[in-house]
């Protein structure tokens, strides 16, 4: 890609100084080097400093038999910056303390789950991305 056409402020915020082309999206390498997309960079949620994909969480609840859906965004803390609340969709039984269990064994300490919201449907577009402005205003 060479650029947006008649943007130039669009083209330097995505093209840099040596031709890397920056997505926003969020990737690692396995140890067999395959790459993953895992989460866009507007997406974060930045607790301390720290980035929390919200698509690692979502991934880590949706392995409990209980959870039918899941959706997770920061919320506003004065403290951290952002919490990382989830929005879930249950198929089974579980109780907020639960999940934020399962979920806490699997993470580091600063992408625990601080809030559990029970919901009856994730908001998603038509093509089935997850419609994170709308659970804000939850």
């Amino acid at each position: 890609m060479r650029g947006y056409l008649n943007n130039p402020e669009a083209t330097a915020a995505t093209l840099d100084a040596d031709g890397w082309l920056h997505t926003g999206d969020v990737a690692f390498r396995d140890e067999d080097g395959h790459f993953f997309i895992v989460d866009r960079v507007k997406e974060l949620i930045k607790y301390k400093g720290f980035q929390v994909p919200p698509a690692e969480l979502e991934a880590l609840l949706l392995t409990h038999p209980a959870v039918a859906d899941a959706a997770v965004v920061g919320i506003p803390d004065d403290d951290a910056g952002e919490l990382p609340r989830a929005f879930v969709v249950l198929r089974g039984e579980a109780s907020a303390d639960e999940l934020k269990a399962h979920v806490a064994a699997h993470v580091a300490h600063y992408k625990r789950l601080h809030d559990v919201v029970f919901i009856d449907a994730i908001p998603k577009s038509p093509s089935g991305k997850i419609l994170r402005r709308m659970l804000k205003e939850i």
